[in-house]
């Protein structure tokens, strides 16, 4: 049976963990582009997360900090990122998520958002972390690559120190010697058993860090079985980067969903989490 961790609130009808019925969606583009390539992806995931009973959380990135190459896209920036994410929770009605990389960023970010992402390699920046969590906003930690699982309550002691209990920890997969990651499922148990959500991040998982030379590589066709894998194992949310067209992406092209395959996706993935719930 799947222990049960704490109910995290995200807005007042989307919550993840507790005795949920179905895993929560953590998913959008890996970087926020343009209002026109968000806006296509959050309505396209609305809507087949309307039909298919799945609570959505909408997730854009204003800006790519770690960017294999200094010549790369990082991404529209801070202002024009938040007013687009705006826009998806004014017209679309969806919660959103964005991730910082500076403890200056927190205010304004927590302003908008409903939950704020800290990225894996900044998973143990202690400033960051207390910064994130002042914004009273839940908070969404990546597991870094170089991390054990139980090292996360070293993570969840930061934050619930700063006066945050609204943690979620996301498993993003493990440095496996150069350029290639693995996901190691009983470390989905292992945090768990700290008592905090457990995310699954599929797409991530499937990237190879700097496998490009100036930038990331990845194996798409692996997100969907490793997704499927993780709710069967027992998580509470999926977070996956799905763009409408991956191949014109500016950041992690080679690992994000279509925006046109996700529906069979996630078919095929609830239908594994149901099973895992009753057991």
């Amino acid at each position: 049976m799947m222990q049960t961790t704490r109910k995290i609130s995200i807005t007042p009808r989307v919550s993840i963990g507790g005795e949920a019925e179905t895993f929560t969606l953590i998913a959008g583009p890996c970087a926020i582009e343009d209002e026109t390539t968000v806006m296509t992806a959050a309505e396209g995931l609305k809507r087949v997360c309307e039909e298919l009973e799945i609570p959505l959380v909408f997730k854009g990135s204003f800006d790519k900090a770690n960017r294999s190459s200094i010549f790369s896209p990082r991404g529209v920036g801070l202002e024009e990122g938040l007013r687009i994410l705006e826009k998806v929770k004014a017209e679309l009605d969806l919660p959103v998520v964005t991730d910082v990389h500076e403890t200056t960023q927190c205010p304004a970010v927590g302003q908008v958002v409903d939950l704020i992402q800290i990225p894996a390699f900044l998973a143990r920046q202690t400033d960051l972390l207390v910064a994130a969590a002042k914004t009273g906003k839940a908070v969404n930690v990546k597991k870094g690559q170089f991390m054990a699982p139980d090292d996360m309550r070293n993570v969840a002691a930061k934050l619930t120190e700063a006066g945050n209990e609204n943690i979620l920890f996301c498993e993003r997969g493990t440095s496996f010697g150069y350029h290639t990651l693995i996901v190691d499922f009983t470390g989905l148990i292992e945090m768990r058993k700290i008592g905090f959500p457990i995310v699954f991040d599929a797409t991530h998982s499937v990237q190879k860090p700097g496998g490009n030379g100036t930038s990331s590589g990845g194996n798409r066709e692996y997100a969907a079985p490793l997704m499927n894998a993780a709710l069967a194992v027992g998580v509470d949310a999926i977070f996956a980067e799905v763009h409408p067209d991956p191949s014109r992406a500016i950041s992690d092209a080679e690992n994000q969903i279509p925006l046109a395959e996700i529906r069979e996706i996630l078919c095929r993935a609830q239908k594994i989490d149901r099973v895992s719930r009753a057991f």
